[in-house]
């Protein structure tokens, strides 16, 4: 893993300034790149900074360039003492959090730096969806959080599929995905977010893919407990409509979005329905691509 550097950011020329949260008396700062998006995070609590590299965002990269496109602030008030010391975090000017439990704001700046690098990339197009690989292959399964992308990309992986993420379908302009293979994010019973778990394609007995692969199969699938899935099979251009809904940068970047979507789907089997259990339609979905 990359190293982080010791560097202050600051945001770039034309952003508001925030004079008040400029004086809260930062102490040290890092910077990093992931998919051209320039990303700063500063606190005023240096030891803080030992624990970020585990929150930042797939294939990131140290960046040397104090100029950042988006600027995280996580400021804890130095004259608390003990575990649960009062904080706060900010993106630019914006407080995104207070709160006594540090876990609480790392996980929310994970989420925040995430979003950001998905709506900013000028290099990549970003599709809420989960991924994995099979027999050379992508399959997409495009959804919002809580569409049970991540419990059906885990039966996946369980069943052999090479892992790529459980959040974004990470597109270039000749419709490839690529690895954004973040943690999965299992959450607790009844979809609990508070108890959620962390988990690596290994620690399901899978591998995460490494190469960008052609999209073989993208699977519009609702969860509804004790149906069948019997999938209706959808054409590429409406295929690129229901996917559209779920692209991050189809309002910044429409014409982008519409390539890297159309090469896509373009040889792709499209399917939509309602499925069952995750571990049952798993098994159906790898049957698809042989």
């Amino acid at each position: 893993m990359a190293s982080l550097l010791k560097v202050m950011p600051r945001p770039r020329r034309g952003e508001p300034p925030a004079e008040r949260l400029d004086r809260l008396g930062w102490t040290l700062g890092t910077c990093i790149e992931s998919y051209g998006v320039r990303i700063g995070i500063r606190s005023n609590e240096p030891r803080l900074l030992d624990r970020l590299a585990p929150h930042l965002p797939p294939a990131w990269k140290p960046s040397r360039s104090a100029v950042v496109d988006r600027l995280f602030s996580l400021w804890v008030d130095p004259r608390a003492r003990g575990p649960r010391r009062p904080s706060r975090l900010y993106a630019g000017r914006s407080r995104l959090a207070r709160t006594t439990d540090l876990g609480e704001a790392f996980a929310i700046l994970e989420s925040e730096i995430r979003q950001t690098v998905a709506a900013e990339s000028r290099r990549r197009v970003f599709v809420h969806a989960g991924v994995v690989g099979w027999r050379g292959r992508a399959i997409v399964t495009p959804g919002r959080s809580r569409s049970g992308k991540t419990t059906l990309v885990a039966e996946l992986v369980k069943a052999g599929a090479d892992y790529y993420s459980d959040e974004f379908a990470v597109l270039d302009s000749r419709g490839r995905v690529f690895p954004f293979p973040k943690p999965l994010s299992i959450r607790g019973p009844g979809g609990c977010d508070v108890h959620a778990r962390r988990r690596t394609a290994e620690d399901l007995g899978g591998v995460s893919g490494r190469r960008p692969l052609k999209v073989g199969l993208v699977v519009l699938a609702h969860h509804r407990p004790g149906s069948t899935w019997r999938p209706s099979r959808l054409s590429a251009g409406r295929a690129v409509l229901e996917m559209l809904a779920h692209t991050v940068p189809a309002r910044l970047r429409p014409e982008a979005s519409l390539e890297a979507l159309e090469r896509a789907v373009e040889s792709a089997l499209v399917l939509r329905g309602k499925r069952g259990e995750a571990e049952e339609t798993a098994r159906q979905l790898l049957d698809c691509l042989g």
